[in-house]
């Protein structure tokens, strides 16, 4: 069906930059939607942006103003800028699409996960 592939996380101190990304691969008739949610240990998963195929975009309060989320639409590719992190931004992030699949009775609305990518934020 839909495959999610995140790249980009790792290992970064308090203040710096990061920039994930996230390609859809897969039988896909068409993406409408993508984007990125995160879960740190002890707590539950959370949503941080998404972006539809339009290029309107939604962030969690908690990253406004330090997160932009783009996409490239040819590539079915969303990314994730994220500058001046915090402690509190470690967690594993998982790329999320909402597309469209061929059946038999036509394309399908369909959702989809990536396996998930480290983000570390720490001295």
């Amino acid at each position: 069906q839909v495959q999610l592939v995140e790249s980009g996380g790792g290992l970064v101190q308090p203040g710096g930059s990061l920039r994930l990304s996230c390609a859809a691969s897969g039988s896909i008739f068409s993406v409408d939607a993508m984007g990125w949610h995160r879960q740190a240990p002890g707590k539950q998963r959370e949503l941080v942006a998404t972006i539809t195929s339009g290029g309107t975009t939604n962030y969690a309060d908690s990253v406004k103003g330090r997160f932009t989320i783009s996409r490239d639409n040819t590539r079915n590719t969303v990314y994730l800028q994220m500058n001046s992190l915090k402690p509190e931004d470690t967690a594993v992030y998982y790329c999320n699409a909402v597309t469209r699949i061929p059946t038999g009775n036509g394309p399908r609305p369909h959702g989809s996960w990536g396996q998930g990518t480290q983000v570390t934020v720490s001295s």
